[in-house]
């Protein structure tokens, strides 16, 4: 069990979407600090948050923040880009900012914090993914966030033997400013906080925030055209 209560906990991307909704859901469970990072540390708005400058993808950023929250002992990789790069005809450099956004810098936070969390004897991380590391619909997207799930499996196995769970969270569509131009049905950012601190607490491996995550995992082990219904008319 992962205690809430009297935490310190650090939300990358903290100032708005699902990061606010975390931030928020973490003080209304009584942690005791919660550093909410941004590009910008003026973007975030919740009274008793600790704001801090964070750019995920530069190191030198990174360890700034490492060394200014050193009582950390819940990291939440929130933080993401939505590039959405088609793999034939946009510019190869759009995929590689995706990657750099989406997997590269929730692996340069995690090893800038491992040592920190270590150090406060133990805690958790929170990697958050997306039912599109299942499927691939959205390019580089989709293929960052799949990477950012393996990434997520393989830590869990380094972390367990020095004292951190790690957690991932599915999510589908979210009712953020990401998602306003979507007319489907969208899981509000408190729910998803809620069950993501849920997860946490009780050292859940993974989180499926909504019905449509729940359905997309359970149809990995089947036939394609499943997950693929175009796949079908071939």
């Amino acid at each position: 069990m992962t205690v809430i209560e009297n935490s310190v906990a650090l939300v990358t991307g903290g100032s708005r979407g699902i990061g606010r909704a975390l931030v928020a859901a973490l003080y209304e469970r009584g942690a005791r600090t919660v550093y909410a990072t941004a590009r910008d540390p003026r973007t975030v708005t919740h009274p008793d948050a600790v704001p801090l400058a964070l750019e995920v993808t530069d190191p030198a950023s990174v360890a700034a923040a490492a060394e200014r929250a050193g009582d950390v002992t819940i990291l939440i990789n929130n933080a993401g880009a939505a590039v959405n790069a088609d793999f034939l005809d946009s510019p190869v450099a759009d995929v590689r900012r995706e990657f750099e956004t989406n997997f590269y810098g929730p692996l340069l936070v995690t090893r800038a914090f491992v040592p920190v969390i270590e150090r406060n004897g133990g805690g958790h991380l929170l990697n958050v993914h997306s039912v599109l590391s299942w499927v691939g619909y959205a390019g580089s997207y989709s293929a960052s966030k799949a990477a950012l799930w393996s990434q997520t499996n393989s830590l869990r196995l380094e972390l367990a033997p020095r004292g951190i769970g790690v957690t991932g969270l599915h999510v589908g569509w979210v009712d953020t400013d990401l998602a306003a131009h979507v007319e489907d049905a969208k899981t509000s950012p408190e729910s998803v906080a809620a069950q993501a601190l849920d997860g946490i607490a009780a050292d859940a491996p993974e989180v499926l925030a909504d019905e449509r995550s729940r359905q997309v995992k359970a149809a990995l082990s089947g036939d394609l055209a499943a997950l693929y219904p175009q796949l079908a008319a071939r």
